[in-house]
Formats: C-alpha cells, sequence, structure tokens
C-alpha cells in the first residue's frame, strides 16, 4: 500500500469506539452491571474490550467514560473490578485512594482538558493497608511513605468517633473526603462524583457508610 493512503487508512482502522454511555449516571450504570459480571458470575468471559483487537482498535487514541481514583493494591484492579477493559477508564492509583496534586492534575486531564468524561468514581476498599497503617501507624516509617499515611490521618480524625471497625470507618470516612475535594474541585465542570468501597471478601462494589458529623 502506498505510504500516504497507509495514513489515511490508519487512523479510520485504529479509531477509538464510540462511548457506551451517554450520561455520567448511564455510565455509572455501565459499570454498576460490569461489577455485577464479576462478583456474580463465576463463568466471567473475556471482555470484548480485553482482546488483541481492541488494543489495535485504539493504538490511536482514547476515549475512556469515566475516571476511577483507587487504591494501589494489587487486588483491586479497577478494569477487572469492574469488568472493563483497554481503553475505558482512566485510572489514577494511589495508596489509600489519595489525592495529590498530581492526581488531580491528572484527573483535571481527563475531564477539563480532553473531556472524556463527566464520571469520577472514588473506589476505596475493604481492609486497606494505608488505612490500617493511619489508625495504627506504625513506628519509624521512612519519607515519602510517613508522609502518605499522615496524609490520611483526616480520615481517621473524621471517623474516630463512628461505631464500628476503626479501619473500615476510616476508609469510608476517606472516600467520602476524597470525593468532597474532587466535587469542590470540577464543580462547575458538570461531572457526576460516585463514593464507593469494594468488598476483598465478594468482590462487589457498593457504598460505603453514610457520613456521620
Amino acid at each position: 500500500m502506498h505510504k500516504s493512503l497507509l495514513v489515511l487508512f490508519l487512523p479510520a482502522l485504529y479509531a477509538a469506539d464510540p462511548q457506551p454511555c451517554a450520561t455520567p449516571q448511564a455510565c455509572w450504570d455501565l459499570l454498576e452491571r460490569g461489577n455485577a459480571h464479576w462478583w456474580v458470575r463465576g463463568d466471567r468471559l473475556l471482555h470484548p474490550n480485553q482482546t488483541p483487537a481492541r488494543r489495535r482498535a485504539v493504538v490511536d487514541h482514547q476515549s475512556p467514560f469515566a475516571v476511577v481514583l483507587s487504591c494501589a493494591d494489587s487486588r483491586v484492579p479497577p478494569e477487572v473490578v469492574f469488568d472493563r477493559g483497554v481503553g475505558d477508564l482512566f485510572v489514577i492509583r494511589l495508596a489509600g485512594n489519595l489525592l495529590d496534586d498530581f492526581a488531580m492534575g491528572s484527573i483535571q486531564y481527563a475531564v477539563e482538558v480532553k473531556k472524556y468524561a463527566k464520571l469520577i468514581v472514588v473506589l476505596g476498599h475493604q481492609r486497606c493497608g494505608a488505612l490500617e497503617a493511619a489508625v495504627k501507624p506504625p513506628p519509624g516509617l521512612p519519607d515519602p511513605l510517613a508522609l502518605l499515611v499522615k496524609a490520611l490521618q483526616p480520615a481517621v480524625e473524621a471517623s474516630q468517633k463512628w461505631p464500628g471497625d476503626p479501619v473500615e470507618n476510616a476508609v469510608d470516612a476517606n472516600i467520602h473526603l476524597m470525593a468532597k475535594q474532587l466535587e469542590e474541585k470540577f464543580k462547575t465542570s458538570g461531572v457526576l462524583v460516585k463514593r464507593k468501597r469494594y468488598s476483598l471478601d465478594t468482590g462487589r462494589v457498593t457504598d460505603p457508610q453514610a457520613w456521620k458529623p
């Protein structure tokens, strides 16, 4: 094939698929159904967006339909948890699903600069090691790990009087605090921020407990 024709042909061949949802809520509904595939179905099939064909389809550009801020824990990969694939999710992962300037800037790129998505999911999870460390800080933590654990203290302090397990309470409080930051940052961008937590035991994504003043 002539080089000039190949240049014209490739973008069409590798163009990303149209986004599969029209509104932020519809995008969340899609993720919720995907999570049901993960935790309900024992015979889960390979998602069509987890194939070499999908990789080739999005090699030229991307159009993710949701942003997910999640923990770096190896047991909580958002693409698996929500049964999605290559090019679907714009994922930011930090221990404790924290927001620092770099994470916020990454989300800003997806939401305001490229305008990929209007849905942001803050995904905490059961028995989060970062929140465990914040509740009971181990002695002698080196920086910058100690700084990360310190950044989670507002969640510990906010939930210290909540009934129940202090780690799980801190997990839920932290979800709320991170989501509030995102809502304030993108309040003029028409963004929907979802507060969610993942169960390591069941694989299910549910709501965190309600915020308690």
